[in-house]
């Protein structure tokens, strides 16, 4: 399958990780407004982007374990047709998982109403496959896995302030429906919905 190259991330920017701070909200009205591919590339290299050799990334892991997977839910991002894409950490890409716009079913189907979802011109799904930090840390391990999904979860949301653009952090929603929307399969789990764009008239 063909590989999107994204931009190269940016390592320097005007916001201060203060100002970034103090500026994060939960924010669940969007503007219709298209984000651009090199936002959108920055989000993901902040979420579990390289920043070292050996891999090392962005949001720390337990034991570098890295069980994270990154999902695009795309409506409107210039540059990019509507779709689901899967993030490629090492290649910095996308590869097209499914065709077309499925933020309003999603929405409505999975995560009980949630317009966030649907209104957002993109949506980043943060799944996890259990299995790469429980071979090492046992039963322990989901507690690891959900502790790395905090930390990447942070660094998007601190990032997307950083970019002028908002987010939500949403897990309310039914696993089985999104695993099937999404068709991610057994192995792995969805645990967060991050819509993100420019934020509309409330939070």
């Amino acid at each position: 399958m063909n590989e999107i190259k994204l931009p190269a991330p940016k390592l320097k920017g005007d916001t201060s990780i203060e100002e970034a701070l103090f500026k994060r909200r939960s924010v669940r009205d969007y503007k219709s407004d298209a984000i651009t591919l090199e936002q959108l590339s920055q989000l993901l290299w902040s979420g579990q982007g390289i920043t070292a050799m050996d891999f090392f990334r962005a949001a720390p892991s337990a034991g570098a374990s890295y069980p994270l997977e990154l999902f695009v839910i795309a409506g409107n991002v210039k540059g990019l047709d509507a779709g689901v894409y899967r993030y490629n950490v090492k290649e910095h890409s996308l590869s097209l998982h499914i065709k077309g716009d499925i933020k309003e079913k999603l929405g409505t189907t999975a995560a009980f109403n949630q317009k966030c979802i649907s209104e957002a011109p993109a949506c980043i799904s943060i799944c996890a496959v259990y299995e790469r930090t429980m071979k090492t840390y046992g039963k322990r391990g989901e507690r690891y896995v959900h502790i790395d999904t905090g930390h990447a979860a942070e660094n998007i949301a601190l990032q997307a302030v950083a970019l002028g653009l908002a987010t939500v952090m949403v897990g309310a929603f039914e696993d089985k429906k999104v695993g099937e929307i999404l068709n991610l399969g057994e192995e792995l789990k969805p645990l967060y919905i991050i819509p993100v764009g420019k934020q509309g008239q409330s939070l």
